[in-house]
Formats: C-alpha cells, structure tokens, sequence
C-alpha cells in the first residue's frame, strides 16, 4: 500500500532532472502520473517528446500508471489541455507539482528585455496557468459537494529567496512564485486545497549551466560510493510527503530542500526596526541606521545572513 494510493497527479518539467524524479517518487507512493515536458533544452527553444514519454515508461515498467503530456504550460491553451488530458485519462487530479522552467542569464545593464522577458513568462505563467485551470476544478468539485485534500507544490529558488549575480530575471521569477504560493494557499483554503513551495538544491541542467564556470563548479559534481547530496533524486521524497494526506494541515510554506535537509523558510519576516513618536526626519534616520541592522553586523556583505552593501576600497 501507497500513501498515495488511488490519487492522481500532474508534475510540469517532469522529463528530466528534478521533475523525473518527483514524477518516479510519486508512482513509487501508488499516485497516476501525468507526465508533463515540451522537452526544450535550458534555454527553453526545442521540442522533444522522448523525455517524457520514457519517464512514463519507467513508470510503467516498475508497475505503475502515467501519461506523457507535450503541452507548453506556459500558454492557456497547454495547461487547459494539460489539466483536460489527465481528467480524460484517469477521472481526476489531486496533486500538481509545478516544476517546469528555464534559464536565460545575463547581467542586468547586458540583458535583453525580450529574454529577460521570457524567463518570467516560464516561470510565473507556467505557474500560474495549470494552478488555474486544476484549482477551477476543484472549485467546482467543491461545489459539488466532492471534498478532500488537493495539493499543488510550485519550484521556487534560493536564488529567488536571497538573490544571484546574472539572474535577476530567475531571481525575480522564484520570488514571485512565494508570492504566488501565499495568495493561492490563502484563495483555495477553503476547498482543501494545500500550497506550498519548494527552493530545491541538486544538480540538473540549470544548476551546472548556472555555475559551471564559476567558484562554486565543484559543489555539483557526481559523488562516487559515497551520499550525493546534490543527487536530483533527495528532493523527491519531501515533494512526495506534501502530496500525502499526512501533509493536510500544512499550507503557505517554503522550504528549501537540499541533501539530507529540510529547511523550513520564515517568510515573510521582520528583522530589526526603529521606532519614534512621530515622523521622521532624514538627518534623524542617517543617526539611527545602525538599528536596522543590529542582528546582521555591519561587516555583512551579501548572502541569506546579510544584506547587500558596497565593498570598502581595497578589499
């Protein structure tokens, strides 16, 4: 028996990487899985069918049930099909893991507005269009009198969480999927619904592109004979565990998921302030700035545990 025995699910990306192994995660718990992939390359241009369709054949050949969807869910007419597809397949959806995306990195004063664009098109909108078509169906099925926990789990980002050089289209992306997340958890309560996000760390094809070149290159290389903390396949399990009725009462939350790690994000949350009995004057608030830092240190330069400043001459 499954812990997600009789329930059906819909995971976007799902061809490879993250995606590939939350779709196998799900089908290892007894979920239907529709597989979802345009099968693009990093960029997002292309079209493959293979990828998904081999994803749903290894699920099939290990003793489950998917379906492989080629639809672009970053268009309405993708994700209306998308959602149509599963409920013409297997009667219903309970669950969908929004994980599809791209990259198009540049520096901001180098980018382009049409890729810097489309980046946000990816992200949000292939967010944001299955989550509305699945949560109009279970509107409806509310409606009808048909109640029972429905669970959406979107992809987010540390580096839309904390920032990174040469992804401020990504970066704006993944915090506007937070943001995407509190509203719809607050919108679909009401239906059973749960929503959540997930700011995964593994190796997959945006991570190595994003820091081939770069300092951090070695976190992402293949661990042999020992635990690979960037293996795509630890993410799975907590994706998985959200799904669960176990998971009904958890709603509105990020998490970063990395290794052997849960990291439960308190967002949004208010650090150090300053307070007076009136307005402010701007020679009063150059006096008091130190007090909106008091936990951080004026030595912080950048980083989840400090706030970006300028470097001091010679270092």
């Amino acid at each position: 028996m499954g812990l997600l025995d009789g329930k059906v699910a819909i995971v976007t990306g799902a061809g490879r990487g993250i995606g590939r192994e939350e779709a196998l995660s799900l089908a290892a718990q007894g979920a239907k899985v529709v597989v979802n992939d345009m099968g693009g390359d990093w960029q997002g241009d292309g079209a493959d069918q293979a990828p998904a369709a081999q994803v749903s054949a290894e699920i099939r050949e290990l003793g489950g049930e998917a379906s492989p969807n080629f639809d672009n869910v970053a268009t309405p007419s993708g994700a209306e099909h998308l959602v149509k597809q599963t409920l013409d397949t297997y009667g219903d959806v309970d669950i969908l893991v929004n994980n599809a995306g791209i990259l198009r990195d540049s520096m901001i004063f180098s980018s382009e507005p049409g890729e810097w664009s489309s980046v946000i098109d990816v992200h949000i909108l292939g967010h944001y269009l299955p989550t509305r078509a699945v949560t109009a169906h279970w509107r409806e099925q509310s409606k009808a009198g048909i109640t029972k926990h429905r669970a959406i789990v979107n992809t987010t980002s540390e580096s839309g969480l904390f920032g990174n050089v040469g992804q401020s289209n990504y970066s704006a992306a993944k915090l506007g999927i937070v943001s995407l997340t509190l509203a719809v958890a607050k919108e679909t309560a009401k239906y059973g619904v749960t929503v959540n996000a997930i700011a995964p760390r593994a190796r997959t094809r945006l991570t190595t592109t994003t820091f081939e070149k770069s300092n951090r290159a070695g976190e992402f290389k293949n661990v042999e004979g020992g635990f690979d903390a960037m293996d795509p396949s630890n993410i799975a399990p907590f994706v998985t565990f959200l799904g669960t009725d176990a998971a009904s009462e958890i709603t509105g939350q990020t998490f970063i998921v990395y290794g052997g790690i849960v990291a439960h994000v308190k967002l949004p949350q208010v650090g150090d302030l300053i307070v007076k009995d009136g307005k402010w004057s701007v020679e009063e608030l150059v006096a008091e700035q130190a007090g909106l830092f008091k936990e951080i240190g004026s030595n912080s330069y950048e980083g989840p545990r400090g706030y970006a400043r300028l470097p001091k001459q010679g270092s």
